[in-house]
């Protein structure tokens, strides 16, 4: 009997069998702001100098500077020298500016002799032009009037400032030794001397709520940073945060919840035209989804999953305003705008890691999403 229907169907013409077959629906959509795809990417080459744990006299739950920087060493002002000759040599495109970035500690913290050691060597790079300006960053609590007008006479263009939440009773339970008042006041000191200021936050502190973060990116966005990080917390062995964790003190998130809660305030940044130049730490040897010794939302390409996870969201808001019905078994002409140079990335967004989210709308509404370029 079957093998008579589809001999039926061979010889049936095709504009028949198109009659009675459902048609596709389509959705219009362009990602290219909602992902914050828009912005343009700062062509900066930038040198990385590793200063871990150097000046920083407080001791946050979180914190494991060896593992994060993958370095536990003075560092010489010889040593900062030696790392910009390196990455100058490996640095060939010479339309391209350079940049001196010291980061893994609170740099204003450092012995004032020392800070000044450490920006002289970067200063004679500056003065033969071969680096056009220098980034730091520090704590809140370790900025006054005197060490911004030191570092205004050092080519320093970028402060960074550890933030990581807004409400007081997470810096608290963090052990953050500042508090959201520190914030405010090193902020709006760092930009009324011309500095450019940058803010890091974190999700999933001790204490903290969906809620308080979507509140700490609310108070940060009045503070009017031109570029965030966002990172997600990782409780790495030899802190306190992770002896917590084995005593159940803290309970830290899922990758999926991680996700989530990232997405929400990353939506709030880009609508708010904050510049998020990095979500979830760079993946190295110490830090990696093998590394079975960190807990936690530990993820090797967390911005690509949070963008797709955005994506996903969008898109499910579309199919929503059809009637679920009348979609059910069709396929779904996703139309992305021909013309936008952000195409590819914007497929790749919406399809997901391992195609996840045409598997989620495939399993959830039966529906088969196939993306179309539209005009110009």
């Amino acid at each position: 009997m079957e093998k008579q229907k589809k001999n039926q169907n061979k010889w049936q013409p095709k504009w028949l069998l198109r009659l009675f077959r459902k048609k596709d629906e389509t959705l219009k959509i362009d990602l290219e702001k909602t992902l914050g795809l828009d912005i343009p990417k700062d062509n900066t080459y930038i040198i990385p100098i590793f200063i871990p744990h150097r000046g920083c006299k407080n001791e946050c739950v979180f914190c494991n500077q060896r593992k994060i920087s993958g370095e536990l060493r003075d560092v010489k002002p010889e040593d900062v020298r030696n790392e910009i000759q390196k990455f100058l040599e490996l640095y060939k495109d010479e339309t391209r500016e350079k940049q001196i970035a010291f980061f893994g500690g609170s740099f204003t913290g450092i012995d004032i002799k020392l800070q000044e050691e450490y920006l002289a060597v970067a200063n004679e790079y500056i003065s033969k032009g071969l680096v056009k300006n220098i980034r730091i960053s520090t704590r809140p609590d370790y900025i006054d009037e005197n060490i911004l007008s030191f570092l205004k006479k050092y080519n320093v263009k970028i402060i960074e400032l550890g933030v990581q939440s807004m409400a007081d009773d997470v810096l608290l339970a963090s052990k953050r030794g500042h508090t959201a008042e520190d914030v405010i006041k090193a902020s709006k000191l760092i930009k009324s001397y011309g500095f450019t200021l940058g803010h890091q936050i974190m999700v999933g502190l001790p204490q903290s709520t969906e809620e308080k973060e979507i509140y700490t990116i609310q108070q940060v966005i009045d503070l009017k940073p031109s570029i965030l990080r966002i990172y997600p917390v990782y409780v790495l062995k030899d802190s306190k945060l992770y002896d917590m964790a084995k005593d159940l003190e803290y309970i830290p998130l899922t990758l999926k919840e991680a996700v989530k809660r990232t997405a929400k305030i990353y939506k709030i940044a880009i609508e708010a035209n904050i510049n998020v130049i990095r979500i979830g730490l760079q993946t190295t040897e110490e830090i990696n989804s093998k590394n079975t010794e960190i807990l936690g939302p530990v993820c090797d390409n967390y911005r690509e999953r949070i963008l797709s996870y955005i994506s996903k969201e969008e898109l499910e808001a579309l199919i929503l305003k059809k009637n679920i019905k009348k979609i059910n078994g069709k396929d779904i002409r996703v139309v992305l705008p021909k013309n936008t140079h952000t195409y590819n990335l914007q497929v790749n967004y919406i399809v997901g890691q391992k195609r996840e989210n045409i598997k989620y709308f495939s399993e959830k509404y039966n529906v088969n999403i196939k993306i179309k370029k539209g005009e110009k």
